[in-house]
């Protein structure tokens, strides 16, 4: 790696594990035996070396505290790092927002590469988060699961009150995970707008044309 450019990897944990981190140099780097540093943010940690120009660390992590970033820093006529970030898996939901109408039905997906222990559903409304679940009605919300690593909410019957921000949240043994989902909620006479919008800019063209015809006739008579 570059001088002061960190090489980072990302490595999902979703339970208890026990693994190594391991920072190797190539055969052929100009970097000549370095002094060198494990952290685990900002706290310096002990390593062990197995083989030549590598450095290792052994983890046991157990829980959410032992997840995070760990540098290996190697100080020499130059300085590398290599990061690696341990987090709990990343939530796939749709990108971009869904868009349906008044009465409709709106169908949201949230998968994880993982199994978590638990999926939760809920709604942000201004600073508020809702959890949506039974009390909320089952003839509004339905909530299932084709498997484990996936879930999906369905809501019926859709407002205008009923768009806004969803959140699907994974629990993992290691942590919590959310996706995000966007939901937007037209009328009816949505897509007719833009049409309405250029007959009412044709109207107002011919009747200006008309009335200009009109007044330059009065005025030749």
């Amino acid at each position: 790696g570059a001088s002061r450019t960190p090489l980072e990897r990302h490595i999902s944990l979703a339970s208890a594990t026990k693994f190594e981190l391991s920072c190797k140099l190539d055969p052929d780097s100009p970097l000549k035996s370095p002094q060198v540093t494990w952290k685990k943010g900002n706290e310096t940690i002990s390593h062990t070396t197995k083989a030549e120009n590598t450095w290792s660390i052994q983890l046991t992590v157990s829980d959410s505290s032992k997840m995070g970033s760990y540098s290996c820093i190697l100080k020499g006529q130059e300085e590398i790092i290599g990061v690696f970030h341990l987090q709990v898996p990343k939530i796939e939901a749709r990108e971009k927002p869904i868009i349906t109408y008044q009465g409709d039905t709106a169908v949201m997906i949230c998968k994880s590469s993982y199994s978590p222990m638990a999926w939760t559903w809920y709604m942000t409304n201004g600073s508020n988060q809702i959890v949506i679940n039974g009390s909320l009605g089952t003839d509004k919300y339905l909530i299932d699961s084709i498997s484990a690593d996936e879930t999906r909410l369905k809501i019926f019957k859709l407002t205008k009150e009923d768009a806004g921000v969803f959140w699907c949240e994974a629990a993992f043994e290691l942590g919590k995970s959310k996706g995000k989902i966007e939901l937007k909620v037209l009328s009816f006479m949505a897509p007719f707008k833009p049409f309405l919008a250029i007959v009412i800019e044709v109207i107002i063209f011919v009747t200006t044309i008309v009335l200009y015809e009109v007044y330059s006739t009065k005025r030749r008579k």
